[in-house]
């Protein structure tokens, strides 16, 4: 099922709702204006395996460029709101997105990034339309003989048409052929550049019944059907937001999104709009736990029905507060972009196999050890996950693709995380290869962070790992061997914490740079990061500090 479904049947039915705005969009209009831009993207000549690309806020359109690529057979590549124009640029290439939608307030960036990606034909701009500020406007009279001023054609916004204008002429039927699309994320990739995961099409049409595997998902797991009021208070540029927003809208649902997390928001969303079902990261937990009793007990949580969080492990002692808080409709899941397994987890099963991610419900776990053999219950190795029908690839990236899969076993696959499984099927995590931070829910790699710093002419070497933090989960901790002759000091610190914003989002600048004369590696070259690390956890755990 897709918008269309349900404009038929319940045309005035919110679609969605923004929590901050109060705008709502029924399922009609959504049918409408994704329509629109489908007739759009293909009048532009953007044809089924073609990419999407979206960098916008948490907007009421955010849903309608997703469906207008889920309805037209397209990939959409939703990307980091926060990203620099480099990291955008990056991803615009590597996707080789024909076509970039934009907002207002992000139309600087967009415009920078977009620059040398001339394949990147069709850049449309969400919100520009009466926008005084027209930075980016070509000079009158230097448009190619025998065309309009760009101007007149809309591309006056940082060199941006405006959407609005753009979709206005379409009619907002739905067209005669309608092939499903599907997302592509970018994650991490060997050398610290994220990697798109690239699913096949599903070669069949948008209207089937329920072709989302994260519909069937979250209906079976949380209950969703088409009288919940499902909440999303995370950026929809991340996996699960987007995917089970979308779930959601093909079951029918309303759909709730806030502009931006805030934990006493969310106690009055939750009330205002009764909203039955919500999703969330540990790091939302914790803030909303150091609420005032007073402030959480003055509102009316009596709608929810299910609370879902994955993104990061929770802390035992926070999901007992939020169990104890709400009651048994906490559940937690663990899974991936990559989609190559998912275990779940009740509050009922989980007070009895306390720390648990669950057991499995897409695939069926292997606990592996270094030479690839299958190890005993309780013993610790690599989490794979056993599975014949996941096919996925990193996009253009063979050799990552190939280094997911078990040496004798193609259909297990892994993404590194060290766990172990109990006498009951449980599955524990342990640990995350790679050094992989999760920060509020957010993937961070120091891969990426260590090359920005490298290429800074006072630096010989880095290192960047994650340190516990009691909020976030993790924070970015970098140390640093200076250059021969530079000393290390506050300002260089800051200097370098600088460099690396310029360069990449604000989540992946080191809160902490410490210095060191010498960096651990091996014979091989290799950053030998175990024991650097351990050195700081270990100060931790003494009540020292943690170098800052």
């Amino acid at each position: 099922m897709y918008p269309g479904t349900h404009a038929a049947s319940t045309p005035d039915k919110p679609a969605l709702v923004m929590a901050r705005s109060r705008e709502v969009i029924t399922y009609r209009e959504l049918a409408e204006r994704s329509a629109r831009l489908a007739r759009l993207l293909h009048d532009r000549g953007l044809r089924p395996g073609d990419v999407v690309a979206l960098l916008a806020e948490n907007h009421p359109r955010y849903l309608e460029v997703m469906w207008a690529a889920m309805r037209s057979g397209l990939y959409l590549t939703a990307i980091n709101r926060y990203g620099t124009a480099e990291e955008v640029a990056y991803i615009l290439r590597d996707a080789g997105a024909a076509a970039l939608v934009t907002t207002a307030a992000l139309a600087p960036v967009a415009a920078a990034a977009v620059e040398g990606v001339p394949d990147c034909a069709t850049r449309l701009v969400i919100g520009a339309v009466d926008a005084p500020d027209r930075a980016g406007a070509h000079e009158p009279g230097t448009h190619e003989p025998g065309t309009r001023e760009p101007e007149a054609q809309g591309f006056g916004y940082y060199g941006f048409e405006s959407y609005e204008g753009a979709v206005a002429g379409y009619p907002g039927g739905p067209s005669a052929h309608q092939p499903r699309g599907d997302i592509m994320l970018y994650s991490s990739g060997t050398t610290g550049r994220p990697k798109g995961i690239r699913r096949p099409l599903p070669g069949v049409a948008v209207t089937e019944a329920l072709t989302s595997l994260t519909a069937t998902q979250y209906r079976d797991i949380g209950g969703l059907d088409q009288d919940s009021v499902y909440l999303g208070p995370a950026p929809l540029y991340h996996s699960a937001p987007l995917r089970w927003a979308r779930g959601a809208q093909e079951l029918g649902a309303t759909v709730v999104i806030m502009e931006r997390f805030d934990a006493r928001e969310m106690l009055a969303v939750i009330e205002r709009e009764r909203v039955t079902h919500l999703q969330a990261v540990p790091t939302m937990f914790v803030r909303l736990l150091r609420l005032p009793a007073g402030v959480r007990a003055a509102y009316d949580l009596s709608s929810l029905r299910h609370v879902l969080h994955a993104g990061a492990p929770c802390p035992v002692p926070v999901k007992q507060q939020m169990i104890d808080w709400l009651g048994p409709i906490v559940t937690e899941y663990y899974s991936c972009t990559e989609g190559v397994g998912m275990t779940v987890i009740s509050a009922t099963e989980w007070l009895t196999h306390r720390g648990s991610v669950g057991r499995p419900y897409l695939g069926v776990p292997r606990i592996c050890g270094p030479d690839g053999a299958e190890l005993p219950t309780g013993e610790t190795g690599s989490i794979y996950f056993e599975r014949e029908d996941t096919v996925f690839e990193y996009h253009r990236d063979p050799e990552k693709t190939l280094a997911v899969r078990h040496p004798e076993h193609d259909t297990w696959l892994t993404l590194g995380d060290l766990g172990h499984l109990d006498a009951d099927g449980y599955l524990y995590l342990t640990d995350r290869a790679a050094f992989t931070i999760i920060s509020g829910g957010v993937n961070i790699y120091p891969a990426e962070i260590e090359a920005c710093l490298a290429v800074h002419p006072d630096v010989a070497d880095a290192a960047v790992f994650g340190l516990p933090d009691p909020e976030m989960g993790e924070y970015v901790h970098a140390v640093v061997q200076p250059a021969d002759g530079i000393a290390p000091s506050p300002e260089f610190a800051a200097a370098l914490r600088a460099h690396v914003r310029r360069h990449l989002a604000g989540p992946k600048v080191p809160r902490v740079v410490d210095f060191r004369s010498q960096l651990p590696r091996l014979p091989t070259g290799k950053l030998y990061k175990v024991p650097l690390r351990q050195e700081y956890l270990d100060r931790a755990a003494a009540g020292g500090d943690r170098g800052r």
